[in-house]
């Protein structure tokens, strides 16, 4: 009898080493197979990608970088994919409404994972709650996307300037077009070789060290007028540095002002001129009567229009002048002659 107890002792501790030994190692397999600890320490959350590119159940899911918890659940929704995670539960105010979950990779050429930006600016994601997706700021998605569009649009380009359109593709494609860009290119090393030879202006500039003088003493000469204008002096520089003169010319600016006012209110000749229609309309009578008095003398009416269209008239007239200055003159020669005064007593 005391030999069964001891060997039923015996199996007793085996066993409970042997379940000791296997708690110990499930506990240590939580702890190195980055669960993110014991059920209780971990809650689910999820997510919805338009495709996973390969994403499986155990891939990591990283907060900023550092892996806390793994993929769980894979399953279609419709046309899209439902994306199971559970993470550490110390990490749900990182995971808030204003985190997006995007698709990254653990290396270049190694499994998919569920990349989780951290943000505290929203509300923290509840348990099966469901993280914004979308691709992340420099993540290799993105990256790999901007470089198929970007392959797409050169190939795109390269297929326009084989058509021969734009001015690259015409000039890849149009001979005329050749010509004339060879022609031009001809033009431009003949200018330059005239250059160099010392013809025309810009040669003379670029050789002559006597026209290099001479547009340097230009520029001096124009550097001193400036500065005689920065400094007050010529009426030019009085103009741009007097303030007096700068009043006065406001003051003759005001003044015109005042004086466009009262013409435009109709003071004075010049605005009533402008104002108002009688002074107009007896001016305009005026000048019609003036017409047809010209208009008369031009058509010899009168004793002004015959002076000025008959010459005999005109000869007569100059006549009894000439014979009327001869008789002054005889009288101031001999007044005698003209003057005889005779007295007479009854």
């Amino acid at each position: 009898m005391p030999r069964t107890r001891s060997l039923a002792w015996a199996e007793l501790k085996i066993g409970l080493v042997s379940l000791f030994a296997i708690v110990m190692a499930a506990v240590l397999i939580f702890l190195l197979s980055g669960e993110g600890g014991f059920f209780w320490q971990r809650y689910a959350i999820k997510t919805i990608f338009p495709d996973i590119a390969g994403l499986k159940e155990g891939a990591p899911v990283r907060v900023a970088g550092v892996e806390v918890g793994s993929v769980t659940g894979i399953a279609f929704t419709g046309d899209r994919v439902e994306v199971t995670m559970e993470i550490a539960r110390e990490h749900q105010p990182r995971v808030t409404t204003a985190s997006v979950a995007s698709l990254g990779s653990v290396s270049l050429l190694g499994e998919a994972a569920v990349d989780i930006t951290a943000s505290s600016g929203g509300r923290p994601i509840p348990e099966w709650g469901y993280v914004p997706s979308g691709p992340a700021t420099g993540s290799l998605t993105e990256v790999a996307s901007e470089a198929t569009e970007g392959i797409h649009e050169l190939t795109v380009l390269l297929q326009d300037i084989r058509a021969g359109r734009g001015t690259v593709g015409r000039l890849f494609t149009d001979e005329s077009l050749y010509q004339d860009l060879n022609v031009l290119v001809a033009s431009a090393e003949d200018v330059v070789r005239r250059v160099g030879e010392g013809r025309g202006t810009l040669g003379r500039l670029a050789n002559d060290p006597a026209a290099a003088q001479a547009l340097e003493a230009s520029l001096q000469n124009f550097e001193a007028v400036t500065a005689r204008l920065r400094a007050g002096e010529g009426s030019l520089g009085r103009f741009l540095t007097d303030d007096a003169l700068a009043r006065s010319l406001t003051s003759t600016t005001t003044n015109l002002d005042a004086i466009t006012g009262r013409i435009s209110r109709g003071e004075g000749t010049a605005g009533k001129l402008v104002t108002e229609r009688e002074l107009y309309d007896r001016l305009n009578s005026m000048s019609d009567r003036l017409d047809t008095v010209m208009a008369g003398l031009q058509q010899g009416e009168g004793t002004a229009g015959q002076l000025l269209r008959d010459r005999r008239l005109y000869e007569n007239m100059n006549g009894a002048v000439g014979e009327l200055r001869k008789l002054v003159q005889d009288i101031r020669a001999d007044p005698r002659k003209f003057l005889t005064v005779r007295v007479s007593i009854f």
